[in-house]
């Protein structure tokens, strides 16, 4: 696990992912005390799975129709499944400063067993943006990661040059 703290952070240990949201959004539970909450991954916005208030903004930025946004949704949805599947052990890293989103979600960078971070797997395999509605350590570095896989092609942008 390669985390270099920018500020100070909580790491949390001993949880598991209990059902994947869509593609930066999660939600976890303590393997011991069981208590569950939702995690949204820093840096980064990944598209919507369904029609809300949030796919209507998308559509307008974007200027891609829900429809098939909604199917790049359901190709991050699937990354995240195939490299975090429910039950994977997880430490979740976060800012003190950056706590909760506006939704009073906790933010959090998510480590995987392998020392990968899911945040960043999203980002250099084209399956979300960087995006900076909540502050992050890492934005810069994220934003660089989002360049590359547009460059590159992968991912969603082997489909498009924007979402």
């Amino acid at each position: 696990m390669k985390y270099n703290a920018k500020a100070p952070c909580t790491v949390e240990t001993h949880w598991q992912i209990e059902e994947v949201l869509d593609g930066d959004s999660i939600i976890i539970s303590h393997r011991f005390s069981k208590m569950q909450k939702e995690i949204r991954l820093y840096g980064l916005d990944a598209p919507e799975i369904k029609i809300n208030r949030k796919m209507k903004e998308d559509e307008e930025k974007s200027h891609l129709p829900a429809q098939i946004l909604i199917q790049f949704g359901l190709q991050s949805l699937h990354f995240v499944l195939s490299v975090a599947p429910p039950k994977t052990n997880v430490t979740i890293i976060t800012e003190q400063e950056n706590y909760f989103d506006y939704w009073n979600r906790q933010l959090g960078y998510v480590f995987l067993p392998s020392g990968e971070c899911l945040n960043e797997l999203l980002l250099q395999n084209g399956y979300a943006k960087a995006a900076n509605q909540y502050y992050c350590g890492k934005l810069a570095e994220y934003q660089t990661m989002n360049r590359h896989a547009q460059l590159n092609g992968v991912g969603i942008y082997s489909v498009v040059k924007v979402f």
